[in-house]
């Protein structure tokens, strides 16, 4: 039987999916597994190593049993997953030795703040791209080796290894028998050399985080090792490999085709970001991240990269805690149900705020409400909200002397006609909606598929297509007339002091 699939496995922060792609780039079957977050104190966030394998291996099974698929059918894996988390576990036994802390925990800010006290925030900035902030793995590193009791004297004789989701997750694919990532994924621990896409080892040793714990860098497209047996049903005459690994951002850049220098893509999903490929050599913006886009083969692509830390969350929110509608759906047709926001702003800072404010101590807020108000402006302030944080990212960009000409979007938000348009109205771009608007799948596994030979990477940018084109309608006047009222609203939020206990 011939090898006609590539599984592509997409590990987010709230499910993990596991996708099959046949020869012609289509998804042919699909599982999603819910993952559930844990919360062990006031802004502290965790996840539970187990859950994170055990969801991954139930969505495994339950795609293949829809397709019908064994293992003979599957030319090669793909994994992307969420960034910035992190889980140490023993070489030896496999078992992690504390939970996973995940990318918007806060219970590292103690040890970042110690770190721009000893004056390590240029550091950081100028050797990794990115900055001294507990959004990064770095922090969450120091804080595992420096709370969890005997983790340091562990980890300094080799016994233990440390990795960001990926990791954890390739190394109980292999059965133990890679410790690996790629260098997108590695560029946001914070750890990694931005020129060279190899750990800084003198960084590290400022830290005192040790070497031997950390994974291998390998080319985002290069063998990662084979699945153990036992992980996709049924008996394979030669191994599958697992052929592509990138972080979620960097494979929905890919999937959406952004592989010419000036590029862009906005992902609005559980966070929102802005990525753009800025070609073969970092760009250091202000307000923005530097990361590594993909390394393939022997060449690394950078992209510059704009977080925000709250996108389709708010909307969750909006449902979850104030009940303001009953489905996602909803949102369309609450927000276009008023002409306008009414004077209402809202900005979701419950974590601070990211790119390119990096204000961790604001707080979210709604502004401008008067009697007048209804659960409708809310919505669409939420709504609007999404789309004024990525103007936020994409001025920081042309600050930088990076202008973009049109951005294409993605994620599970997309669907709204109403934020689509808004973005590009707000933006003055066009905004281009792709056929099928997950794309962070489908991009590992138009890589994992070149690496098995199934086509070719520059067919790849032929395989994208555009579902609609969203021209701007507003007026320049009107345009930055509410973009001042964001930036009025964005203020606000960051003068509320942060108060903890």
């Amino acid at each position: 039987m011939s090898r006609r699939y590539v599984l592509a496995l997409d590990e987010g922060s709230s499910s993990a999916r596991a996708v099959l792609v046949d020869e012609t780039g289509d998804t042919v079957a699909e599982s999603s597994v819910p993952i559930t977050p844990l919360f062990p104190r006031p802004e502290w966030v965790e996840l539970d190593p187990a859950e994170l394998w055990g969801s991954l291996e139930s969505a495994i099974g339950t795609t293949m049993a829809r397709a019908g698929a064994t293992a003979a059918d599957v030319a090669a894996v793909g994994l992307t997953t969420h960034r910035e988390s992190c889980v140490i576990w023993n070489r030896a036994t496999g078992r992690p030795v504390h939970n996973a802390i995940m990318w918007m925990s806060k219970q590292t800010d103690d040890i970042v703040r110690r770190w721009s006290r000893e004056g390590l925030d240029g550091e950081f900035r100028r050797r990794t791209g990115v900055r001294n902030d507990s959004y990064f793995s770095a922090g969450k590193i120091a804080w595992l080796l420096e709370n969890v009791p005997g983790v340091r004297e562990d980890a300094e004789r080799g016994l233990l290894a440390v990795g960001t989701v990926d990791t954890w997750l390739l190394w109980n694919l292999t059965g133990g028998s890679s410790h690996a990532t790629d260098p997108s994924s590695a560029s946001r621990t914070a750890l990694l050399d931005i020129a060279t896409a190899t750990w800084d080892e003198e960084l590290c040793g400022m830290l005192g985080i040790p070497l031997a714990l950390l994974p291998e860098v390998r080319p985002s497209n290069a063998w990662f090792g084979d699945l153990a047996d036992g992980v996709l049903p049924g008996d394979s005459p030669v191994p599958v490999p697992v052929h592509a690994i990138l972080g979620d951002q960097q494979a929905g850049l890919f999937g959406q085709a952004c592989l010419e220098t000036g590029m862009a893509k906005n992902t609005f999903g559980t966070a929102g970001v802005l990525t753009v490929n800025v070609g073969d050599r970092p760009r250091i913006l202000d307000g923005m991240s530097s990361s590594v886009a993909w390394g393939i083969d022997d060449r690394i692509v950078y992209e510059a990269e704009g977080v925000v830390f709250h996108s389709g969350q708010t909307i969750q929110w909006l449902r979850d805690q104030l009940g303001l509608f009953s489905y996602a759906a909803q949102t369309e047709s609450l927000a276009a149900s008023v002409p306008d926001n009414g004077g209402v702003y809202m900005v979701p800072a419950f974590a601070g705020l990211c790119d390119p404010h990096w204000d961790r101590d604001a707080r979210a807020t709604i502004v401008g409400l008067t009697l007048e108000s209804t659960a409708a402006h809310v919505v669409r302030a939420a709504v609007e909200a999404m789309a004024y944080q990525t103007r936020d990212n994409i001025d920081a960009l042309a600050r930088g002397g990076v202008s973009i000409p049109a951005l294409r979007v993605d994620g599970g938000a997309v669907v709204n006609d109403v934020l689509c348009q808004f973005q590009a109205d707000i933006l003055g771009i066009p905004v281009e909606r792709p056929h099928g608007l997950e794309r962070t799948a489908l991009g590992v596994a138009h890589l994992a598929g070149a690496g098995a030979g199934l086509w070719s990477i520059e067919s790849i940018a032929e395989r994208w297509s555009c579902q609609r084109v969203f021209e701007p309608r507003m007026s320049a006047d009107e345009r930055e007339w509410l973009y001042e009222g964001w930036r009025d609203a964005v203020t606000a939020a960051r003068s509320i002091p942060a108060r903890r206990r």
